[in-house]
């Protein structure tokens, strides 16, 4: 996805201005290699994409500024870059982070920008809602995005997630899954900004309740 690599390209301008443009290709072509592996169906460039654009909306919208944008769309790049279902709660989210680490300081990508990724990285475990508005709450509510998708989107990314764990048995998945989705609804907000909560809310909620009907036929 051309998009995709401008955005890259650009963000890295500004977090990594010294940065060789062979090298900022040469990251985003390991990381786009990663999404495109073959056991994945949701955590692909589709999903950076989306992440992307709601990313921007979010910007557009005033919920944050264009500095934290390049960090969070750098960010999003790196959130699914380690993932295997079979792996324990938190493997993926950490390996990731430390892949993050490790190639943001390789481009010369500065410690403050690259700690505040690794959080961005870690937080994607449990998305729970952060405090305050700002930069956590913008990718926190992009990185959820797919949950206010229209009917279809929403149902073609619930297929794909089970078709990521389909060695995992119809009872336990519906029950893990459960699980995952139910503590969305129990909030008093799905999302983290105000404009999410306006335009992306009551969409997330619907999207959610139907899905958990599903799992629970």
């Amino acid at each position: 996805m051309p998009a995709l690599l401008t955005w890259w390209r650009l963000d890295l301008g500004e977090l990594a201005p010294d940065a060789h443009a062979d090298a900022v290709d040469a990251v985003a072509s390991d990381l786009r290699r990663r999404l495109a592996e073959e056991h994945r169906r949701y955590h692909t460039d589709r999903h950076l994409l989306e992440m992307v654009l709601a990313l921007d909306e979010l910007e557009e919208e005033g919920e944050i500024g264009h500095r934290d944008g390049a960090v969070a769309r750098v960010a999003a790049w790196f959130h699914d870059a380690v993932y295997l279902p079979q792996s324990p709660p938190g493997a993926n989210e950490a390996d990731s982070a430390d892949l993050a680490v490790r190639a943001l300081h390789s481009l010369g990508v500065g410690e403050d920008d690259v700690s505040a990724i690794r959080q961005l990285v870690l937080a994607t475990e449990e998305h729970r809602v952060p405090d305050a508005p700002g930069l956590a709450a913008a990718f926190h509510d992009a990185d959820l995005w797919i949950l206010s998708a229209p009917d279809d989107r929403f149902d073609e990314y619930c297929a794909q997630v089970r078709d990521e764990y389909a060695a995992v048995p119809d009872q336990a998945y519906a029950t893990g899954r459960t699980a995952v989705l139910e503590p969305f609804l129990r909030r008093d907000h799905v999302y983290a900004t105000r404009y999410a909560r306006r335009a992306w809310g009551e969409r997330a909620r619907l999207n959610l309740g139907r899905e958990l009907s599903r799992l629970a036929a």
